[in-house]
């Protein structure tokens, strides 16, 4: 570890956060190098960000060919990169409208304006009432904090933006009550709660949520800011449970590695933004929407169908094996509860040159879509020996 770094960084740096002794100086794909050269297998991908890995050849010449005719121009005047990729988004999903911003927080704030909007205009402006999910999480601002349905992200920012209610997961009466007697505008949910652990949703509970909402003439909600563009074997989390939201958000592995977010507006929203209801500087950035056309557009079926078959190998490698308590999650979202508490596990996977993450007391695996097999397979034997060993 380089530790003229480290200390610069203690030093000018915010200490908001806990950074493991790496200092990663370049990658290709799915190995990444320090300051010494020491390799390690990138298990994380920028937490689910970089989608095909580091230093990715297409993603970066679309980039580079972006940045040699404009990197960016306010949203005052139309550029190609910003309507072609909400083009293919729209096709892509069924959505009608897109709204660009520049991260997952920012994205479910779009989100959560669009539906207050939609529902103040439709039934008026008392149907404000946004419900999430105990163990949820949005966001880091404010708005978004007060989304998030984890308490101990609640106790240092208050007072929190007003108007959020949540209720436990797989409680469908819950949600009900709250339906029944709350002037509800929007029911926001992960279909994988990923920061709450890494634990899928039900289908049957999901279809609950759907087919309540409708009755409601509520809209539905869903946070794909993690388990968006291909990260859960579908192009979309929501496409695994057969229904349809209102709008959704996403981020995090659509930009590949650059700064981008994104609200998906359906039919009854399409129209829900006028001039002026919202903004964002950088958001629509032709540099970041390129990079994002190059990403989608190379998420397919063939693509989509390798993620489903390395994610059956993660599961089948990983269950049972000594030291593993459990493993939950869908497609390359994976979480592992081990005996040995989780931090430890990433610790040691780390001196062994393989890169984990950790959600609540689990270790987490977030690997490039497009991870070689070979490099896989030797990254959860290291992982395995560390469970294993007392």
């Amino acid at each position: 570890m380089n530790t003229t770094l480290q200390n610069k960084d203690k030093t000018y740096i915010a200490g908001t956060y806990a950074r493991f002794p790496v200092d990663v100086c370049r990658g290709k794909g799915s190995l990444l190098y320090d300051s010494e050269g020491k390799e390690y297998i990138d298990l994380g991908s920028g937490i689910g960000v970089t989608a095909f890995g580091s230093a990715d050849e297409e993603w970066k010449n679309a980039v580079t060919a972006q940045l040699g005719l404009v990197q960016h121009t306010s949203n005052l005047y139309y550029t190609g990169p910003c309507a072609d990729l909400a083009e293919l988004l729209c096709q892509r999903t069924g959505m009608k409208k897109v709204f660009f911003c520049n991260s997952g927080a920012e994205a479910n704030e779009g989100l959560i304006k669009a539906a207050r909007k939609y529902a103040s205009s439709v039934k008026g402006p008392e149907y404000s009432v946004i419900v999430t999910l105990k163990n949820s999480f949005h966001g880091r601002t404010l708005t978004t904090l007060a989304a998030t349905g984890q308490d101990h992200y609640h106790e240092l920012y208050q007072p929190l933006t007003p108007g959020f209610l949540s209720v436990p997961a797989e409680d469908t009466a819950a949600l009900a009550k709250v339906l029944e007697e709350e002037k509800v505008a929007a029911v926001l949910i992960e279909c994988i709660q990923g920061e709450g652990g890494v634990i899928p949703l039900s289908p049957s509970y999901v279809k609950k949520v759907r087919r309540l909402t409708a009755e409601k003439d509520v809209l539905l909600g869903i946070d794909e800011v993690q388990t968006g563009n291909g990260r859960t074997g579908e192009l979309y989390a929501y496409m695994n449970y057969g229904i349809e939201p209102d709008l959704f958000s996403t981020a995090k592995g659509l930009g590949g590695g650059l700064p981008i977010g994104a609200v998906l507006l359906g039919e009854k929203l399409s129209d829900v933004f006028g001039p002026g209801d919202h903004g964002s500087t950088f958001g629509g950035n032709p540099v970041c929407c390129a990079g994002a056309l190059n990403i989608l557009s190379r998420i397919d079926d063939s693509l989509l169908a390798e993620v489903k078959e390395k994610s059956r190998l993660i599961f089948s490698t990983l269950t049972g094996a000594p030291g593993v308590e459990s493993v939950s999650g869908m497609g390359l979202m994976v979480g592992i509860k081990t005996v040995k508490p989780a931090a430890q596990v990433v610790a040691s996977c780390i001196a062994r040159g393989v890169l984990c993450l950790t959600a609540k007391d689990k270790v987490r695996l977030l690997p490039a879509l497009n991870i070689p097999t070979d490099l896989l397979k030797k990254a959860l034997s290291i992982l395995c020996e560390v469970c294993a060993e007392s």
